[in-house]
C-alpha cells in the first residue's frame, strides 16, 4: 500500500506530503500499534512509526 503522510504541526517538514510504503507482516498485514501507530517506509528509505490516521492511501492507476 501507498500512503501520503499528511504530518502534524511537530512533523518534520521533510516528511510532510512525502510518499510512504506500509511494511507488513509475514502474512501480508500491514504493521499496527495498539495506540493507532503504523510502521512505514518513506521514499527517502527512513523507516519510521507515523500516526495511522494522518495517511492517506494513494489509489493505484
Amino acid at each position: 500500500m501507498e500512503y501520503v503522510y499528511l504530518g502534524d504541526r511537530q512533523t518534520d517538514p521533510a516528511l510532510k506530503g512525502a510518499r510512504c510504503a506500509a511494511i507488513r507482516r509475514p502474512d501480508g498485514k500491514c504493521i499496527r500499534g495498539r495506540t493507532g501507530g503504523m510502521l512505514v517506509r518513506f521514499e527517502n528509505g527512513r523507516i519510521s512509526v507515523v500516526i495511522g490516521r494522518l495517511l492517506r492511501k494513494i489509489k493505484p492507476l
